[in-house]
């Protein structure tokens, strides 16, 4: 399910492109007919709309060009688990847009306002009559981030085996103190949102928090933290 706001012309934001991963080491130039090549798309999005729902079927891979998407999973309970957050400049939809089963598993939600380059997937791997020169390095540049991508799940998985609340905190605060390359550092989720990252109560995070403060382990304010 996506918004009908949709940009007629695909290079409106070409400008911010050229500083995306996925496009790292294609010219500048090269970006209006890239576009147009693959018959990409942007769409803009308003805070908590749904840019595809589960069992939507998914063909073009998302680039976030601003904003902030939520990968997200409802189970028969109604409860909702964040798996994973899309920044600025990263994918989303690329499983299921290169399996052999097109339909999401999960659901996909503009955590803030967002606008998203739309790929279609099977055009990016097929290079296309024309032979772009920059198609092979737009294929090797998707695989890198999907690789990346890979990574991140595994350190949710990571965060999520650990047996006690504080553990998975512990954890997930050292995975972004160790992506800041500081001790100090912003995580980039509420606290809602935290709690549903680690599969927890959100009152349950917010006192196990404040116990840890209390026993010396972590100082924070808000969102800002420091490992002691």
């Amino acid at each position: 399910m996506q918004n009908n706001n949709q940009n007629s012309n695909p290079n409106q934001s070409q400008k911010p492109l050229q500083h995306l991963p996925i496009f790292e080491g294609i010219n500048e130039t090269d970006l209006p007919a890239m576009l147009t090549c693959l018959g990409s798309y942007t769409r803009t999005f308003a805070k908590s709309q749904m840019i595809y729902l589960e069992s939507n079927e998914i063909r073009s891979v998302g680039v976030v060009l601003n904003g902030t998407v939520h990968m997200l999973k409802d189970d028969a309970m109604g409860n909702t688990t964040l798996f994973s957050y899309i920044r600025s400049g990263e994918l989303f939809g690329e499983t299921f847009a290169c399996g052999s089963s097109l339909s999401s598993r999960v659901s996909f939600m503009a955590a803030t306002p967002c606008t998203v380059l739309f790929l279609p997937f099977n055009k990016v791997i097929n290079s296309c009559s024309m032979a772009c020169i920059f198609h092979h390095r737009l294929i090797e540049n998707m695989m890198r981030l999907i690789s990346e991508k890979n990574v991140m799940l595994m350190d949710k998985i990571d965060v999520t085996s650990r047996k006690t609340l504080r553990e998975k905190i512990l954890c997930y605060l050292s995975i972004q103190k160790e992506q800041s390359g500081c001790p100090d550092f912003v995580i980039p989720l509420s606290r809602m949102e935290l709690a549903e990252y680690l599969c927890a109560d959100r009152t349950a995070v917010s006192r196990e928090l404040a116990k840890m403060q209390a026993d010396g382990l972590i100082s924070y304010d808000r969102n800002s933290f420091h490992l002691l």
